[in-house]
């Protein structure tokens, strides 16, 4: 019925509530590490190929800490908006979510991605409501004072844990 789109945020949901996933009917096509660009790659085969009725498009984390290399806000966007597109090309409805917070990433010590998550998930959520798409927010209800993903939802600041996954659900 639903395929979650992701990367190692919603693998580790699929990996960590597998009953929330098998008793919905959901499938989870998370990847570790990827970035919107190789979500968008792979639409076709893990969601369109499904024949789903909604995918929920969850990215941004790797894009922010630069996985694949410097990537602009508009670009992720843009790599979101063409995702809801062929969605909705094929009969499929859209549900984008926020980025979830991050205050540091334990890969890239050298970041700071607090303010660039916040400010792709201003654009996202206008680009949802300009386009009557629902917009999940999952940083507002998970962030903590430095809008960063706090121990009691996560173990390394950036992936949920059980506690984390069951606000999310």
């Amino acid at each position: 019925t639903v395929v979650f789109m992701g990367n190692s945020i919603t693998d580790c949901w699929a990996d960590t509530v597998p009953n929330f996933f098998l008793e919905n009917n959901f499938v989870g096509r998370g990847i570790s590490g990827q970035v919107s660009s190789q979500m968008l790659v792979r639409f076709q085969e893990d969601v369109i190929n499904l024949h789903p009725q909604i995918v929920v498009i969850c990215c941004g984390t790797n894009d922010i800490a630069q996985n694949n290399g410097f990537i602009t806000l508009e670009h992720i966007l843009q790599n979101i908006k063409s995702m809801c597109q062929l969605a909705q090309a094929n009969n499929i409805k859209p549900i984008v979510c926020s980025t979830l917070p991050a205050k540091a990433f334990k890969w890239r010590p050298d970041m700071q991605p607090a303010n660039e998550i916040i400010r792709l998930n201003e654009m996202i959520r206008a680009y949802a409501s300009e386009n009557n798409i629902p917009y999940v927010d999952y940083h507002t209800a998970l962030k903590d004072e430095q809008n960063g993903l706090p121990l009691q939802y996560s173990k390394d600041g950036v992936h949920p844990n059980k506690n984390g996954y069951a606000i999310m659900e």
